[in-house]
């Protein structure tokens, strides 16, 4: 005899999308809302910066290539980046979802993560885009650097900052949402409100 007592699927529950990549101009909070979301569905948090810091610091081979560009004052060239980004991926605890953060950043970064999704038979289930309003962001910005003493958070410096974002982020946001996996969440509301908003997302 057929026990269907317990035959209804985890993922009637569960949220479908595991796969994601996360945008926001900065002083969106896209760093706290992408640990929160990392934490609650138990995948990784992946961002370029902390891929660096773990080769350099490891002294893997393509940490000590991208160490020779930095210390140079040069501009780790896409290969290099694209390489750890395949790398990380590739490790185990990203398997059954991640959460990318700060790449890709271009159009060509973009063609080179489908090629390596690709390669590991999947693909981002959403792209999650933290919007706020500029004046916002720098008021918010202008006082978090008056409170940490960062003398470099001055309007213009901020202001010039959300214009290369915009430049950066447009073309990738038209190609994400022409494939229908793009979200706008307001990251402008309460840290809860927009975690929520967030999850939501993430349905269907």
């Amino acid at each position: 005899m057929t026990d269907t007592s317990t035959s209804t699927p985890a993922s009637d529950t569960a949220p479908t999308a595991r796969r994601l990549l996360i945008v926001g101009p900065p002083g969106a909070g896209k760093g706290t809302q992408a640990a929160r979301l990392a934490e609650g569905l138990g995948i990784p948090a992946i961002s370029t910066g902390d891929i660096f810091r773990a080769n350099v610091s490891q002294s893997t081979e393509l940490g000590v290539l991208a160490k020779s560009y930095m210390d140079k004052g040069e501009y780790v060239p896409d290969s290099v980046t694209n390489d750890m980004v395949r790398d990380r991926l590739a490790q185990d605890d990203a398997r059954e979802g991640f959460l990318l953060d700060g790449y890709p950043r271009t159009l060509a970064q973009v063609e080179a993560l489908d090629g390596m999704l690709a390669e590991l038979g999947t693909a981002l289930d959403r792209v999650l885009l933290l919007e706020a309003d500029d004046d916002t962001v720098v008021e918010r910005l202008i006082a978090r650097g008056q409170e940490s003493g960062r003398s470099d958070d001055t309007e213009e410096t901020i202001r010039h900052r959300l214009h290369v974002y915009a430049e950066q982020t447009t073309p990738l946001v038209e190609v994400y949402e022409g494939r229908g996996v793009l979200r706008r969440v307001d990251g402008m509301a309460s840290i809860d409100e927009v975690s929520a908003a967030l999850t939501a997302a993430l349905q269907g």
